[in-house]
């Protein structure tokens, strides 16, 4: 990559030093370089961008990991912006698919129309769910009034008690795998509220049109972390995985390197901002330790896991059919797809959702396969005959692996939950996990980023003031 070293060696002092290349860490990175204070963004993966990356089907760019930005996602989209990468909407055109007990149904709109009973039980946990959600306190969710409560049961426990019929209870596990990584039983109900909270609301979650899926990076998301990673050059290091950090009244020492040995050495800075994942931090030794609740938010925080498949046509068939690419299923390797093709002229391309739990433990072949019947199932015989295919498990990846977000099972938000942004002395936190509004986006990322950036700016003016009056 242009402007950034493959790894670092040796000794190095700056004013602050950046864990994880992600969207929050270049977004901090970029803001200190911006009034010139001295920066080092170590990365333990051979790329930047995080849960960010480009891939390519049929030679269409392609995001095999984070994909959408809304209309109300400003940070990102002025990063974007700077950054000279350009938005398409997200096509929605047509009816949509739903396959629920071995049954094929189309319907238009953002809910499934299975049949009169289904749409009112569907909009009678819509309505519940939007009335707890309207109660949690987006930047403190264990602080909200009856937190303990919320916290006890998980989102599957809680549609139990609602008496969800159980074409509620599909869609509802489509909307956890997507966000989470889960099943609505692994994650506790106060976690999903604080993140239906921070998404805007359950309507703006779940739609296409003026929602949290309206737009997509032409170029690829990652390439945003890219560029922002060129501007920054050596600044930013790869393959340089963090192993301890320790600090003292004089600043942090971030200890380097691998077991191969690669990006070995020590980086010695006034403070550190960490911007990994709170499962992730467990990777990294601290000095002295982390309290408990740190401790108890790396172990509980656990990562949800997600793959992705991209399908490439000749044209995108489908949308001549009337349909719009969209498709709901609750049985079977995809859960649910969308069209990302980038013309009506082809080639086109579907991307879909896959369960890990029966795709990633099948070899390359047989993923394609399990994906094509799907498809075919779903848009008729012509989906059997695709051009090409790509797909990215992420919970296979060697580094830092899971996604798209944490998958908090019931009690650790209330018992941890603090501790995702309280700083560890002069280790800071910032990660789209730590936001309060849009957290688990790229947007969040970029929010906490700028955030932690200007809290660090304000200890170090505060140093040089205190340095001077001695």
């Amino acid at each position: 990559m242009s402007g950034s070293r493959k790894s670092g060696s040796g000794d190095t002092t700056v004013d602050v030093v950046v864990v994880s290349a992600g969207f929050a860490g270049l977004s901090a990175a970029e803001r200190l370089v911006s009034t010139g204070r001295s920066v080092v963004v170590v990365e333990g993966r051979d790329r930047v961008g995080g849960r960010s990356l480009s891939g390519e089907v049929a030679g269409v760019k392609v995001d095999l990991g984070a994909t959408w930005v809304a209309r109300r996602h400003t940070a990102v989209r002025d990063l974007a912006s700077r950054m000279g990468c350009t938005t398409t909407g997200q096509f929605a055109r047509g009816r949509n698919v739903l396959w629920m007990t071995g049954r094929r149904r189309t319907y238009s709109g953002t809910i499934p129309k299975v049949s009169p009973l289904a749409l009112v039980d569907m909009a009678r946990i819509q309505t519940a769910v939007n009335q707890l959600v309207a109660t949690i306190d987006v930047n403190a969710a264990w602080e909200t009034p009856g937190a303990d409560r919320l916290d006890a049961v998980s989102f599957g426990e809680w549609l139990d008690r609602k008496n969800a019929l159980p074409s509620t209870r599909a869609l509802m596990t489509v909307v956890s795998k997507v966000q989470w990584g889960c099943t609505p039983g692994d994650v506790s109900l106060l976690h999903a509220l604080r993140y239906i909270r921070s998404a805007g609301g359950l309507d703006h979650m779940l739609d296409v049109e003026g929602g949290q899926q309206q737009d997509r990076i032409v170029e690829t998301t990652q390439e945003i972390a890219k560029r922002v990673a060129e501007r920054l050059g050596d600044r930013v290091r790869l393959e340089t995985p963090v192993r301890r950090i320790t600090q003292d009244d004089d600043g942090v020492t971030v200890s380097t390197g691998s077991s191969s040995g690669s990006g070995s050495g020590e980086i010695h800075a006034r403070y550190a901002i960490v911007t990994a994942s709170p499962a992730h931090r467990a990777a990294i030794e601290f000095a002295p330790a982390l309290p408990e609740r740190g401790e108890g938010l790396t172990r509980t925080w656990r990562m949800g896991v997600l793959s992705k498949a991209f399908v490439a046509y000749e044209k995108p068939f489908w949308r001549t059919e009337g349909f719009s690419g969209e498709a709901v299923t609750d049985t079977g390797t995809v859960f649910i797809t969308f069209d990302v093709s980038p013309a009506s002229g082809g080639p086109g391309v579907l991307m879909a959702f896959c369960d890990p739990r029966v795709f990633d433990g099948f070899g390359p072949e047989t993923r394609r396969d399990r994906v094509v019947q799907q498809l075919a199932d779903l848009y008729g015989p012509q989906a059997r005959a695709p051009i090409d295919y790509v797909d990215h498990c992420w919970g296979a990846e060697p580094f830092a692996p899971g996604g798209p977000n944490p998958a908090v099972a019931p009690y650790a938000t209330t018992s941890f939950g603090k501790a995702l942004s309280e700083p560890h002395g002069r280790v800071h936190w910032a990660g789209s996990e730590t936001a309060g509004e849009w957290a688990g986006t790229m947007n969040g990322a970029v929010l906490t980023g700028q955030r932690t950036a200007e809290s660090v700016l304000t200890l170090l003016s505060r140093d040089v003031r205190e340095g001077a009056s001695r």
